[in-house]
């Protein structure tokens, strides 16, 4: 159907059972302001490869059964605000979607929200009506917005979390490169640190506890302090034990004096810069410390070094 006008659906504006308009070609748009579509259990709405410049199912718009809009062309925008949208399975089917501004800002949403493979320019939604089971894979947008603004990292990984799928990577890159786009730089590493934890869950066994390892040590390396403050607990546990049990010199009389602050940092640090790693060697219990101390060095010094290198490259 092509109309070169508007198609109004208005103020008292009901049907009873589902209404489809595939592949039609609307020149002012769809307009369902507090209408009411009624198919339960099947597809209320069919607006599947619609080509117009907005859609506005808005102001107390109700569908009882799926909308859908597989794979339309919107030039403008796309509105479900203060709308209700009900459905057994999926309640709003976007696949494939293409719009210049998504308004999801709905009273409630009773169902799957299915924006997989959509492309938005502008994405607004809210909190409050964000429904509990998503499909985001493929979903590409250029900006977020919401009544939390764009930089709630937290609202947007609780957002990512309601993905159907247990896990796929693309979501989680898709709002990194928006925090890089809009300067949040922390919040993008934030975001590709949760995506590393997800896709840890999905991982063997061994495999996990490697990733737990990498997590609590350096985050990914995505937090490299961390690092930092495991080699400050390892330098003050070495500090205190060999206080206490001091290792005996190599050759007596020509070695420096033993300082246990100065052999631990000695042991960590890779390259042995203080020379006391050579001159001392501790014996019993203590030896297999100084073993451990010098393997965790050369670990948290790469995990350094990695982590340093992906700072610089604002990743």
């Amino acid at each position: 159907m092509t109309v070169e006008g508007g198609v109004f659906w208005r103020h008292g504006f009901c049907a009873e059972g589902g209404v489809r308009l595939i592949g039609a070609r609307l020149g002012g748009g769809l307009f369902l302001e507090a209408g009411r579509l009624s198919n339960t259990g099947g597809v209320a709405l069919c607006l599947d490869g619609l080509i117009a410049p907005t859609v506005l199912c808005t102001d107390g718009f109700v569908a009882d059964g799926e909308v859908q809009l597989q794979n339309a062309q919107i030039s403008h925008l796309v509105s479900f605000d203060r709308s209700t949208l009900r459905s057994d399975h999926v309640a709003l089917q976007c696949h494939g979607m293409q719009a210049q501004e998504l308004h999801l800002t709905p009273q409630g949403i009773d169902g799957v929200l299915d924006l997989g493979f959509a492309q938005i320019g502008t994405l607004r939604d809210n909190v409050a009506a964000r429904p509990a089971r998503l499909v985001l894979d493929g979903l590409t947008y250029e900006h977020l917005s919401g009544p939390e603004g764009p930089g709630n990292a937290t609202a947007r990984l609780a957002w990512l979390n309601r993905d159907l799928d247990p896990y796929r990577p693309q979501p989680y890159e898709q709002l990194a490169g928006f925090y890089r786009r809009i300067g949040h730089d922390d919040d993008a590493r934030r975001v590709l640190l949760a995506k590393q934890r997800a896709r840890s869950s999905t991982l063997r066994p061994y495999a996990r506890a490697w990733g737990y390892m990498l997590d609590w040590t350096v985050g990914y390396g995505y937090r490299p302090w961390l690092a930092g403050f495991w080699l400050l607990v390892l330098l003050s546990l070495g500090t205190a034990i060999f206080a206490l049990d001091h290792p005996q010199a190599i050759n007596s009389g020509h070695d420096p004096h033993f300082n246990p602050l100065i052999y631990t940092l000695d042991l960590l640090i890779p390259v042995s810069p203080f020379g006391m790693r050579d001159a001392f060697v501790p014996a019993g219990s203590t030896q297999w410390l100084a073993y451990a101390l010098i393997v965790a060095g050369w670990i948290l010094a790469t995990a350094v070094v990695a982590g340093i290198a992906r700072v610089l490259r604002r990743d």
